[in-house]
């Protein structure tokens, strides 16, 4: 079994991270993947913010929950939170980010990161608190994006990786 393939089959969300900062080499690599995402007629809609200040960190995580109607961190301890957002003028937008989310997730694995799709991107961009961190990050046109995805990245704490559950029965319909 190939590297790739192994990885596909191995990846899981992580809920529980040490507090170290990753390394930029391992970020700049799970971004250069995301850059890398397919997206319809090769558009590129999203756009991904990188945020590793832990006040922007526990501002995003104090709205997530706000949203989510909950006092606990929905980023569980993340050092580095990567904001998926795209232009919601492209009729795709939501797939093309997702895509983009998805090569982050895997890549996270493909270098040693763990990391986790935390939703309500939309929800939290779509409030004043949200629009006013677009604007402090300098986001050009924000108005014009909605977020698609949170991916939550740092190296796994002990116990936050878990063993995979098995797979459905009848999760593929084969036709020949």
């Amino acid at each position: 079994m190939n590297a790739a393939y192994e990885n596909l089959l191995t990846r899981r969300s992580v809920r529980k991270y040490k507090s170290e900062q990753i390394t930029d080499e391992e970020l700049g690599a799970v971004l250069e993947a995301g850059k890398y995402a397919p997206t319809a007629k090769g558009s590129q809609s999203p756009l991904m913010i990188a945020v590793q200040d832990k006040g922007d960190i526990a501002r995003l995580s104090s709205l997530n929950a706000q949203i989510m109607g909950t006092d606990s961190d929905p980023f569980y301890g993340a050092p580095v939170v990567l904001v998926v957002l795209a232009n919601k003028a492209a009729p795709t937008y939501l797939y093309d980010g997702s895509l983009v989310m998805g090569n982050m997730l895997n890549a996270a694995e493909s270098v040693g990161l763990s990391a986790c799709w935390i939703h309500r991107a939309k929800e939290m961009f779509e409030t004043a608190e949200g629009q006013a961190l677009l604007k402090k990050w300098g986001v050009p046109n924000a108005e014009n994006l909605r977020g698609v995805g949170n991916c939550i990245l740092g190296y796994a704490a002990e116990g936050g990786k878990k063993a995979p559950a098995p797979r459905k029965e009848n999760y593929v319909v084969l036709v020949k």
